[in-house]
């Protein structure tokens, strides 16, 4: 009987990076990585061993990490994610950041998150402000039933889920403030051929042409469903912050800001309703 590897031999012979082999390691026995590293000299039950080394072949044939697992942690908060979701990216938390400077936590405030795919925005705000009333959307049924059973599990009941087109199906109410990481990718840009980006929904990258229409949209409709005062915040492309800004001042925007994500690149655009 062939001997089993090691935990140490396992993640050295994975063919991955090592973050990537520990990552899908500690999935797979049920541990953390901390824990990896103090018996890294202990023997893999075979079948741990076999499961490992799959989720490696499909790693290696570019499958994202996320969806091998099934969980991303977005804020401090582990999501499940599926392919039926884009997987949530800490640049969005830049966006997080900023929606939470404009909300008090000292009052009853609407928050509503459009296109909200796992629900990372909107739980990750319904987490900080457990005053807000947050109404989260998507168009795919999918998107929906995966942010509806992360607001479950992570019991924020503070979080409505709906299935609809941006601002669709909404009822007549006035929120205090409005995000979106929309669709924003140039159908023609090369990253869309790259990396996990390939096995991502291709409708939650990209709405065609420019890249821009999903927020045209979005900025376009938003002041019909924003209280006075209130903010529209919305992520975009690392080259998209100049035509965005134009785009809130053309919809009658005040206080038109820009935040940077923890690489310095530009990536949100926020407003206020007159």
């Amino acid at each position: 009987m062939t001997q089993t590897p090691t935990i140490r031999a396992a993640l050295e012979g994975s063919g991955l990076v090592p973050l990537d082999a520990q990552v899908l390691l500690a999935h797979v026995i049920g541990r953390d990585r901390t824990w990896l590293a103090a018996h890294a000299g202990e023997a893999l039950p075979r079948a741990a061993a076999e499961s490992f080394f799959a989720l490696a072949k499909r790693r290696r044939d570019g499958e994202p990490v996320a969806y091998l697992t099934g969980v991303r942690e977005f804020w401090g908060l582990p999501l499940a994610v599926s392919p039926a979701v884009l997987i949530p990216r800490p640049e969005t938390e830049t966006l997080v950041e900023l929606a939470l400077a404009r909300l008090p936590d000292d009052r009853d405030v609407g928050v509503l998150d459009l296109g909200t795919g796992s629900g990372a925005i909107a739980l990750a705000i319904a987490h900080e402000r457990p005053r807000a009333a947050v109404i989260a959307t998507d168009v795919s049924t999918d998107a929906v039933d995966v942010a509806r059973a992360n607001a479950l599990r992570l019991g924020l009941a503070n979080v409505e889920v709906r299935q609809g087109d941006w601002y669709a199906g909404l009822p007549s109410l006035r929120f205090d403030l409005i995000a979106a990481n929309p669709p924003y990718v140039a159908a023609a840009d090369p990253h869309l051929a790259e990396g996990d980006v390939r096995f991502e929904p291709r409708a939650a990258l990209t709405s065609g042409g420019d890249g821009l229409a999903a927020l045209r949209t979005i900025v376009a409709g938003a002041r019909s469903y924003l209280a006075p005062g209130g903010t529209l915040a919305v992520e975009h492309g690392y080259d998209q912050s100049v035509m965005v800004r134009a785009l809130f001042a053309e919809a009658g925007f005040a206080g038109i800001v820009a935040a940077r994500d923890l690489a310095g690149i530009p990536r949100v655009v926020a407003g206020t309703a007159p």
